[in-house]
């Protein structure tokens, strides 16, 4: 009895310092509204209501009924959430005065009911974080009948899109668009972005696409493109849509575009067509050539080299680069068709892409060199006029010979033709207009190129689980054939005597350039233990290239036929790199590592047949690497990466090719060279709150190399620098970079505001030798800069986006003036829907340069665009519009730069004022399904 009555006292004791602390209990019952089942399973979590944070969680019991016990006082957030149900959302207080909080019946309704009768407004999961991927919800988005992905992903937080349609998400520049996983005409985004409708897709991802082979295995290899991933709506894969739009304006410029996609089942096919003169369509090329380049020799990821097209003389191969800068004439198209069968076993990807650009144009500029013996002031006039041709075919097709086989055979081809025309005119003076040097070259030049890849990669899961192995085989051809002319009447002042001599040059060149790669890479994976796993590899590269660049004088008789052999050089190249490794993969919880390190030994020979020399350099290259993620919640990840690498001097610094295209600018090679290391740590941290809409994207690196290889220029009284490379063991060279931003939205505005700051630097070294004597010079270049963007969109009245923000940038160097300063950018865009269907849109970019120490004026540049637009048809499908191109006329190609001891003031040619009628229309006809607006 007495025990009884102390088991009594102690319940009660226990009952009032609950009480007493304010414990509470929260429970009730899930049901469908429409059919009163009991839904089991259901989520239901409290939060905070200052910061959304998880304070408790559970699932409803097969009767639908859950209890929360344990809660203290406070303001709180009941979430009950139910698949393809709305979400239930509660604001509630608990107190001293109540002790269980009893909802009852919580009556959920499903999706597909409300969506037919009435327009949701409310907060969605618009952004969940999942490692390394990070998806956005478009159902959490405005879309406007006929907008596309580009419109869509405006309005991610972290995202920016240009005028051109470059993507750059929380900082970083996005290259690769997929739609559902699979490339889409590969090498241009825009082509998904701004011709894929919005309401057509479920989700968009972005993510840093590894390797084929690192996505099998898991273990992260260090390869990485930043990737966003198109995933469609189930119910919009079947059918057709497209877009037919076409303008001409003023001063003859012009635009066409259509696009036509078809979808049935399992299979997509595409089909497009670009043409215009105005410099917004058809401009990507993106999947420039890999080999193209400035220098005769180019290094590989694992160390070895490969001659480039290139060899420093401007009788490159044009690959179809277009920046602004010149009058572009473009017309492509392409074909695309992916496929999947036998119960998605198999599958293929293909597209076909033919496509020309023109460019011409001029530029001229004028520089000014502040040296220890004096200042050089130069002059510089450039006529050019590049054309290229181009067809592409690439094909990929994947199968699964059963549960744990899977084979993947990519294959691609380039067919590329070219004709260049370059005219020069350089001249350069000293103090008092003191003529030192000048020279006025012609260069023209064909180019006939040929690319061909082919890629098996072979992957088997063994019976241990964890247990794996693949094989990857990839080998690839390419040559490059070219001919043109080089004239050139030069003449440079002897300082000496002051007398000032002519040198006349009046040669035919032909290059034929061919690189052959055989490259085999294992990878075996082997579970230690339920946490940690290691993926061992073993790679096998065979190269081989050959180069054969050849000087012609003109004889007596006019033909090209004297070979100038001190300008022609006949170089053969073979190479064999062994390349070993192990990673360490330890995953638990929340928690991801990884470790380990590559080595490849390169064995390279190089045979100069004109001059009957062997080069022969054999080298270890050394690549560490280690990361750490935890991942927090569904919505917030940290990650921690080191990546290290050796670099080796290339044959442009170790023995350059001699050219005689710039008499003033001479290349002396070091065969003394010693390779540099590089290491480089970066970070990242991704949070997102679901009831607030807020996000905040982190990032930043650092790298500094050890035993740089730097330029050491000399540069005489007349002008002219030879420019040799020396190991700098003194100093680290130094780059860091730094992003932060932070976004939500104000409800009492329904505005989305959001702030980003960001900076990077770089510190380098090289030295400067003038008749005054040798001097280290460091150059120290930091930039910083911030901005706020704001965002609104109010359905069927209006919408903009803007940004603005100061910068401020920093250049340091021990050799002439530093230069600092401030300046201001800003973009923005707005739509007005004006009555009876009109429409008002309208662009704005703002730039403006402030003084230097050396920049005496400031630069101050705002291009607006407009347009006005009338849609017709209840879809509003069709569209007439008229745009009025650079309405202030302020894009005049004009620039200004300060860089080392070189101060230099640039115009080109580029696209001015126009006004352009236009007309588009958009089609489609799609399967059925609920049409959902936010």
């Amino acid at each position: 009895m007495t025990r009884l009555f102390l088991s009594l006292c102690f319940l009660v004791l226990i009952s009032s310092y609950s009480k007493a602390q304010g414990l509470h209990t929260i429970k009730g019952r899930t049901i469908d509204t429409a059919s009163t089942t009991l839904l089991s399973g259901t989520s239901v979590a409290i939060l905070n209501a200052k910061d959304s944070t998880l304070v408790k969680f559970t699932r409803t019991a097969e009767n639908g009924s859950f209890e929360i016990s344990g809660i203290k006082n406070g303001k709180f957030i009941l979430l009950v959430s139910y698949p393809k149900y709305a979400d239930f959302v509660d604001h509630f207080t608990l107190d001293s005065t109540t002790q269980v909080k009893d909802y009852g019946k919580i009556n959920l309704t499903g999706m597909a009911k409300i969506l037919s009768d009435v327009i949701i407004k409310g907060n969605r999961t618009a952004i969940k974080i999942k490692g390394d991927t990070t998806e956005f919800d478009p159902k959490a988005y405005n879309i406007e009948p006929n907008s596309k992905v580009e419109d869509l992903i405006k309005q991610f937080p972290g995202f920016q899109v240009d005028k051109d349609g470059k993507i750059t998400a929380q900082g970083k520049t996005v290259p690769k668009v997929l739609v559902d996983g699979e490339e889409f005409f590969g090498d241009d985004p825009t082509l998904v972005t701004k011709n894929l409708r919005a309401d057509m897709v479920e989700s968009v991802q972005l993510y840093d696409k590894a390797s084929d082979q690192a996505s099998f295995t898991g273990i992260d290899d260090g390869e990485k493109t930043k990737t966003l991933n198109i995933k469609l709506k189930e119910d919009k894969k079947n059918g057709y849509f497209g877009k037919v739009q076409g303008g001409y304006g003023t001063k003859d410029f012009y635009q066409g575009q259509a696009m036509f996609n078809k979808f049935w089942g399992k299979k997509k096919f595409s089909a497009y067509g670009i043409l215009g003169n105005n410099g917004t369509v058809g401009l990507g090329w993106d999947d420039r050539d890999k080999y193209s380049g400035s220098s005769g020799l180019t290094m590989t990821d694992d160390g070895g080299m490969y001659f480039s097209y290139g060899g420093g003389d401007d009788f490159d191969s044009y690959d179809g680069r277009y920046n602004g800068v010149g009058l572009p004439v473009a017309r492509t198209g392409g074909l695309h068709f992916d496929n999947k069968w036998n119960k998605d076993k198999e599958s293929i990807n293909t597209n076909y892409k033919i496509g020309s650009i023109r460019v011409k144009g001029s530029r001229n500029s004028i520089s000014q060199n502040n040296l220890a013996s004096g200042t050089q002031f130069s002059t510089s006039d450039e006529d050019f006029d590049n054309d290229m041709f181009r067809q592409k075919l690439d094909a990929t097709y994947e199968i699964k010979i059963d549960t744990t086989l899977t084979m993947k055979v990519s294959v691609d081809g380039a067919l590329k033709k070219s004709n260049t025309s370059n005219h020069y005119v350089t001249t350069t003076n000293g103090e008092n207009e003191y003529f030192l040097n000048s020279s006025d070259r012609t260069v023209t030049n064909k180019a006939d190129d040929q690319n061909f890849n082919m890629n098996v990669l072979l992957t088997k899961k063994l019976k241990k689980k964890g247990r794996t192995l693949s094989l990857n085989l990839n080998q690839s051809i390419n040559k490059n054939s070219t001919e043109g002319y080089l004239n050139s009447e030069n003449k440079r002042r002897i300082i000496e005597t002051g007398a000032i001599v002519d040198s006349l040059t009046n040669q035919f060149k032909v290059n034929d350039i061919t690189n052959n790669s055989f490259k085999l890479n294992t990878a075996y994976t082997e579970p230690l233990s339920k946490t940690l796993t290691v993926i061992v590899n073993y790679g096998l590269t065979l190269m081989n290239g050959k180069s054969d660049r050849r000087s012609f004088n003109q004889s007596g008789s006019g033909r090209y036929d004297i070979l100038d052999t001190l300008f022609s050089n006949n170089f053969e190249l073979n190479q064999t790199i062994n390349q070993g490794g192990a990673i360490f993969n330890y995953k638990k919880g929340k928690t991801v590592i990884n470790f380990g390190s590559k080595f490849s030994g390169v064995n390279f020979k190089q045979d100069d047949l004109y001059h009957n020399r062997t080069y022969i350099r054999n080298f270890v290259n050394y690549m560490p690497q280690a990361s750490y993620q935890y991942r927090f919640s569904q919505q917030k990840s940290l990650r921690i990466n080191y990546n290290g690498n050796t670099n080796q001097p290339s044959l442009d610094q170790l023995q350059p090719v001699r050219v005689n295209n710039d008499p003033f600018n001479v290349v002396k090679g070091n065969q003394d060279l010693r390779p540099s290391f590089r290491s480089n740590v970066n970070a990242s941290y991704n949070s997102y709150k679901v009831l607030t809409n807020q996000s905040i994207w982190l990032s930043g690196s650092y790298s500094f190399t050890s035993n740089p290889i730097i330029s050491d220029v000399n540069t005489d009284g007349a002008g002219k620098s030879t420019y040799s490379y020396i190991n700098f063991s003194d100093k680290m060279q130094t780059n860091f970079y730094l992003y932060g931003q932070v976004g939500r939205k104000i409800k009492l505005l329904d505005m989305n505001i959001g702030l980003n700051l960001d900076a990077n630097g770089n510190s380098n070294y090289n030295y400067i030798t003038t008749n005054q004597g040798r001097t280290l010079n460091n150059t120290k270049n930091y930039n910083y800069g911030g901005g706020l963007n704001i965002s609104k969109y109010v359905e069927k009245k209006y919408s903009f986006y803007g940004r603005f923000g100061p910068t401020y940038n920093m250049s340091r160097v021990s050799i002439g003036t530093n230069s600092d300063g401030w300046g201001l950018s800003g973009y923005f865009s707005g739509n007005v829907q004006l009555p009876v269907k009109f429409e008002i849109s309208t662009d704005g970019e703002y730039q403006y340069n402030g003084k230097t120490q050396v920049l005496n004026k400031s630069f101050e540049r705002f291009i607006w665009n407009a347009s006005l637009g009338k849609k017709f048809f209840k879809s509003e499908n069709l569209k007439f519009a008229v745009t009025v191109n650079d309405i202030l006329n302020q894009n005049v190609g004009f620039d200004r730069s300060a860089t080392n001891t070189t101060i230099r003031e640039t115009r080109n040619t580029t696209i001015q004022r126009y006004f352009m009628f236009s007309v588009s229309w958009d089609f489609n006809k799609m399967g059925g399904g609920i049409k959902t607006q936010k």
